[in-house]
């Protein structure tokens, strides 16, 4: 029996995957969070075996949420099943430690058999992520858009100053001084070749990163 845990900050979705899940008998939901804060106390219960989380939540995002797991518990499973599509985060996300990327939009069997893949301790690879990580090793590189190539802090600052978050509520919560915070938002900017706060958030809106 495979214990999963599900996170999204939708009830009726939440409510969704329970109820297919619970169609399939080596499955079994064994508790829910709507944040990454509550994620994090879910799996500190110690009854999940893989966790099932979105990416764009209130509070802690998902991005956040899963660099926080991850340094607590390295080997529990993470699959991201997320509203933006592959492109935008499949392959930042896998780096930073996400066992697997799914589309809401993909077949609900894909959910179930993308769960089964990651508590065996494998990587979930859909074709389409399978087709970027590709382009990248063939040398598609330079064709990935510019935010692709922050590293997992990077990204975490870059997410937080889009949503209009200020560096010094950024210092506070991610427990770093004002002065690494802004040695971030620096690279950031540098990185994607943008000068202010404002165009971070346009560009975030442009690329589906933010809602």
């Amino acid at each position: 029996m495979i214990r999963i845990g599900i996170v999204d900050d939708h009830a009726i979705v939440r409510s969704g995957l329970r109820q297919y899940l619970s169609e399939n008998v080596d499955l079994r939901v064994t508790g829910e969070a709507a944040n990454g804060r509550e994620a994090l106390d879910l799996v500190r219960g110690g009854e999940v075996d893989v966790l099932l989380m979105d990416i764009s939540m209130p509070g802690q995002s998902g991005v956040d949420a899963l660099s926080a797991i991850k340094s607590r518990f390295p080997d529990l499973p993470v699959l991201i099943l997320s509203g933006f599509p592959e492109t935008h985060y499949a392959t930042t996300l896998l780096r930073q430690g996400a066992s697997g990327y799914l589309n809401k939009e993909c077949d609900p069997e894909e959910i179930a058999n993308a769960i089964r893949t990651v508590a065996r301790g494998r990587r979930y690879i859909s074709p389409m992520v399978a087709e970027l990580l590709a382009d990248g090793v063939a040398g598609g590189v330079s064709d990935r858009p510019p935010h692709e190539s922050l590293s997992e802090r990077e990204l975490q600052v870059f997410l937080r100053l889009a949503k209009g978050e200020t560096v010094g509520d950024m210092a506070k919560s991610m427990f770093l001084s004002v002065k690494t915070v802004s040695t971030y938002r620096t690279r950031v900017l540098e990185k994607i070749k943008l000068a202010t706060n404002s165009d971070l958030t346009y560009y975030a809106l442009k690329n589906g990163l933010i809602q």
